[in-house]
Parts: structure tokens; C-alpha cells; sequence
């Protein structure tokens, strides 16, 4: 029989390289851990986030220098708080499979299909809980998706315009900072027509985010499959690519701004408006990574237990463990791209 310690060594090597491929098939998270979008923790019951949401004094114009100086003052820190998200999946091997396919390799190879099964269960479905809020299995993560269809009130992101959002985000209401420039997200209607209003839509919302992020700009910028076709179309003669591949009509790394363009499968759901209507494709997301990070524990990061034996069979288990959640700090510097699936 394998022992504990090669079994539990060969998961982690797989694992360290499933990681990898865990970033490069989610844009958002692949992204975010080049953009300084992933941040560690070491624990705690719940993740805090202090927030500037309010001025602290007023200002007094002196034109004698003889008026009085207004000394009403308020605190401008409010924490946002969130509770952190918990998941597991088991990782079994039992003593027929191990006897039946002899040797450590046989046994690594079966380890391994199973690991990346367990892997690709967990990318997928942490990156629809991030992109859509539509997952049934991790619906304590936080998502970007605020809408119906999502995750209704918390979510991050509304495709409303800055102004009119009512999502309680971090347990801070929306509704109350409806002045505040930085507890928005920015939001645009491409009215299902990408050819006339694509990329006019896309510019305001670029500009819009960026003019009020306070660190950095507008990072990633994620899209449906439809509209990144449109995308793809109305640039097509423009040649408006990444300068360090070479242009090739099928194979364009597109960027906008100088933030990557980049698809995802889990966006073009249906959401709804109260401004621009219902039942119509969430198209995009401008995501800048100082205003939006995921976190994760630094015990749980994709952590493999050590193998056990599974009490009353002849199997030995090992869990994959995560301790992580999506959180905001900033969402002004965000935007939704509503409605743009149709050219």
C-alpha cells in the first residue's frame, strides 16, 4: 500500500499545477493575481475593510479672517465587513482501485484524473458565483452580479445607473452614499445595438470609472462570447491590438485602454434594470483590481488534508479545503456593460 505522505506529496504537485490552470481559465481570477487583485489573510471570524465614506470637516471661506471657522466634524470611517466563504471537495481512492492498478504510478495517474476532476468542479463554479451569482453549490461567495438573476441586494455591480443603487454591499447600503462617488459602480446601455452603440458606451464607462478610482485604472475588462464577437467586429480594420503579438485576424489579443479584453462563458446571463429594463444580457464587466480583490486564507488556499481512512469501507480520503471571499473596496471604479449581445 501507497503511504499517507507520497499520496498527500502527489496531490500537492498536481494541485500547485491545477492552480495554475485554475487562474488562466477564469480571466477574473488570473487577472486579478497579476494585477495585485489576490490578497491573503491570516484568519479572523469575519474580513474587514475600512471605507472613507464620509468628509470629515467643512470648509470656511475667509474673506476677513474675522469669521467663525465651522468646527462640525464626523467620523469618515465606516468598515465594510463580510464573512468569509468555506468549501470542500473529498479526494477518495479505496483499496480494490489501489490493488487492482499496481505500482506508484498506476495509483498517481488515477490520483491525478481525479484531482483535476475535483479542480475543474471548483473553477467552474467559483467563477460562476464571481461573474453570474448563479451558483447552487457556493452561494456563500460574494459576486459581482447584484441583479435578478444573481445575487439579489448584496451583489456588487447593478446595472443601474450611479445614483439609483440600492445593493447593501459589506453591510453598507447603497441607497445611503447615493452622492458618494466611490460606493456607485459606473453602468451603461448598449440598447442591443453594439455596432452603434458599443464602443461610445464602452468609452463612457472607462472614462467614468477611471476619473474616480483612487489607485490605479480600469484593469480587466471581461465579456460575453456574443459580445466579444461584437467587440471583435467593430474593430476588426482598426487593428487596435496588443503590440506584443503578432496580428492575426483569428487570433487578436484585444485590449480597450490598455485594460485586456478578455471573454468569459459564464457572462450574457439575463439581468434585469430598473432603468434600461428586464430579461437582457449582463454583456460586461470593467473590473479594476485596487476597488475589488479576492481574498484568501493563507491555511486554506486550495489546502489538501492529509489521506484518512474512511471509517466503516476500505477507502482512504483526502479534502480539498478554500477559505476565501470576494470583496469590495472601491466600486465607483467599477462598471456593467448592460445589454450588448446583439451588434
Amino acid at each position: 500500500m501507497i503511504s499517507n505522505d507520497l499520496l498527500s506529496s502527489t496531490l500537492y504537485s498536481i494541485r500547485d499545477g491545477e492552480v495554475d490552470e485554475l487562474y488562466q481559465k477564469t480571466p477574473f481570477l488570473d487577472h486579478a493575481r497579476k494585477k495585485g487583485g489576490i490578497e491573503f489573510e491570516d484568519g479572523g471570524i469575519k474580513i474587514q475593510r475600512p471605507l472613507a465614506l464620509e468628509e470629515h470637516s467643512g470648509i470656511t471661506q475667509l474673506q476677513t479672517g474675522y469669521e467663525p471657522v465651522s468646527l462640525a466634524v464626523r467620523d469618515v470611517l465606516r468598515p465594510a465587513i463580510y464573512d468569509w466563504a468555506d468549501f470542500t471537495a473529498p479526494i477518495v481512492i479505496t483499496k480494490k482501485e489501489e490493488l487492482e492498478n499496481s505500482g506508484e504510478k498506476a495509483v498517481v495517474k488515477i490520483l491525478e484524473a481525479r484531482m483535476r476532476s475535483v479542480m475543474g468542479v471548483l473553477r467552474r463554479e467559483l467563477n460562476l458565483q464571481i461573474v453570474a451569482g448563479s451558483s447552487a453549490r457556493l452561494t456563500d461567495v460574494n459576486s459581482l452580479w447584484g441583479g435578478p438573476s444573481g445575487v439579489v441586494g448584496t451583489g456588487f455591480l447593478e446595472a443601474d445607473p450611479a445614483g439609483t443603487q440600492t445593493n447593501v454591499v459589506g453591510g453598507i447600503d447603497k441607497a445611503l452614499y447615493q452622492g458618494t462617488t466611490g460606493w456607485q459602480n459606473q453602468a451603461v446601455d448598449i440598447a442591443a445595438a453594439f455596432g452603434t452603440n458599443g464602443i461610445r458606451e464602452m468609452q463612457s464607462a472607462y472614462q467614468r470609472a477611471n476619473v474616480r478610482a483612487p489607485m490605479g485604472e480600469v484593469h480587466l475588462v471581461l465579456l460575453s462570447e456574443l459580445a466579444m464577437a461584437n467587440y471583435r467586429r467593430a474593430l476588426f480594420a482598426q487593428e487596435r491590438y496588443m503590440s506584443d503579438k503578432v496580428l492575426d485576424g483569428g487570433r487578436m489579443n484585444l485590449a480597450f485602454g490598455g485594460a485586456i479584453v478578455e471573454q468569459d462563458i459564464d457572462l450574457g446571463f439575463n439581468g434585469t434594470s430598473t432603468t434600461w429594463g428586464a430579461s437582457r444580457p449582463v454583456s460586461g464587466y470593467m473590473i479594476n483590481f485596487d476597488g475589488i480583490k479576492m481574498c484568501l486564507h493563507r491555511d486554506a488556499d486550495f489546502a489538501i488534508s492529509p489521506f484518512e481512512h474512511v471509517s466503516g469501507s476500505t477507502a482512504r480520503a483526502a479534502h480539498l479545503y478554500v477559505k476565501c471571499q470576494l470583496i469590495a473596496d472601491h466600486l465607483g471604479s467599477q462598471a456593467v456593460l448592460f445589454d450588448g449581445d446583439t451588434y
